[in-house]
């Protein structure tokens, strides 16, 4: 099950659908799941800064993952983009199975 991968990226509003259609179309991630309107807290500067985001949730192949953290971070705005991955321990084995064939 660890050839599996959930990775979270948050980011502005404004460019969490081209950052998802861009790594689902480049056939890094097998699905991205957008999240709306999360509040986010984060020392940044010095200070506690409070913005509104969106959660991106892809789900990808451990052998994708490094190509996938490249592309987000060549097209997301933040100078440091959050971008955390999780192995998948387990699941439905005909969507991980999916999740496979998409990206063969």
């Amino acid at each position: 099950m660890k050839n599996f991968k959930i990775v979270f990226v948050t980011s502005k509003a404004s460019e969490s659908e081209k950052i998802a259609k861009s790594v689902v179309e480049n056939k890094l991630a097998a699905c991205a799941n957008i999240v709306k309107n999360i509040n986010s807290f984060y020392w940044w500067e010095n200070k506690v800064q409070n913005d509104t985001e969106d959660l991106i949730i892809f789900k990808t192949k451990k052998s994708k993952l490094k190509k996938l953290i490249k592309k987000i971070k060549e097209i997301h705005s933040y100078t440091v983009p959050e971008i955390i991955a999780f192995d998948i321990t387990k699941g439905n084995k005909n969507y991980l199975d999916w999740i496979k064939y998409v990206l063969k």
